[in-house]
């Protein structure tokens, strides 16, 4: 029985381990390439469409420290809201009683076929939640994700 590798001569065989040990190090370098790459670049004028009981986009990057523009266009027949906070902002609006919303720039009701706009200067780099609490649509999918960066 011949072995491929066994039948191979040296100088074969050195190539042979130069070509994979190449090969590792080009995609060990494009890894590294990849992971570096910034994110999605900070804005600070967004559209968030919603529609179908979905935010669109449902990932937004906002800088810290600069007052951020919000349009809200609620293109559904029902009514939404638009709550961005930390877990402890979502966890109070999850039970609590409000019906609407005293004018703040973090919690906008977006009747139905309508447009709200907001602005909201972030204090620190953190990752918050936008959610709809109007019952059933957070678990519906109603969720979106802000990363507020330096």
């Amino acid at each position: 029985m011949l072995r491929p590798f066994a039948a191979m001569g040296n100088r074969a065989r050195l190539a042979l381990g130069a070509s994979l040990v190449a090969l590792v190090m080009i995609g060990g370098a494009a890894a590294v390439a990849l992971a570096a790459r910034p994110g999605p670049p900070a804005q600070t004028a967004i559209t968030i469409e919603i529609h179908y009981s979905h935010f669109n986009p449902s990932a937004i990057t906002v800088p810290v420290g600069v007052p951020v523009t919000i349009t809200l266009v609620n293109d559904d027949p029902i009514d939404h809201e638009w709550i961005i906070g930390d877990d402890a902002v979502q966890q109070k609006h999850r039970t609590g009683t409000e019906l609407l919303h005293p004018v703040r720039p973090t919690e906008q009701v977006i009747p139905a076929m309508s447009t709200r706009v907001t602005t909201i200067t972030f204090d620190t780099p953190a990752q918050w939640k936008y959610i709809c609490h109007l019952p059933g649509h957070e678990a519906y999918g109603m969720v979106g994700v802000a990363s507020i960066v330096r």
